[in-house]
């Protein structure tokens, strides 16, 4: 059986991808049946977390809701989020990685809870992400 090669987290990041809001008729997690949802792309949540201030926490709750206001939505796929966030963070891992200062990098840490359950998901690990939280003052 011929192994799956892996495709580099920035090509996902930057892969094609156009925002949809989509009506749904039923509820879809906290989303209310009725609703029209953003479905949000990488890049849109690289562009937010890049905006985020040092030193400033801001939840995917409140991203969410950002995000599906300046889309004219009622919410944003709590799904995609998740893994749009993880996109995010493991392409500025990798860029870390090939040698970019963490200064350069998005801030992903800006975003992710050590005790959330996408920071158990990244390849790796959660010591980074928390050393870099603890750099900029940001408590939990």
């Amino acid at each position: 059986m011929k192994e799956k090669s892996k495709q580099p987290w920035n090509d996902k990041l930057t892969k094609k991808a156009v925002p949809k809001v989509k009506h749904i008729e039923k509820q879809f997690s906290d989303i209310e049946a009725d609703s029209d949802m953003l479905v949000a792309t990488p890049k849109i949540f690289e562009e937010y977390l890049n905006r985020i201030p040092k030193g400033k926490f801001i939840d995917t709750k409140q991203i969410r809701k950002d995000l599906a206001k300046k889309f004219k939505a009622d919410a944003t796929c709590p799904v995609t989020t998740g893994l749009f966030l993880r996109i995010v963070a493991e392409s500025a891992y990798e860029k870390f990685q090939n040698g970019t200062k963490p200064s350069q990098l998005t801030p992903f840490w800006r975003a992710i809870s050590p005790n959330s359950t996408l920071a158990k998901k990244l390849s790796f690990g959660k010591e980074f992400l928390v050393e870099m939280q603890k750099k900029e003052g940001i408590e939990f």
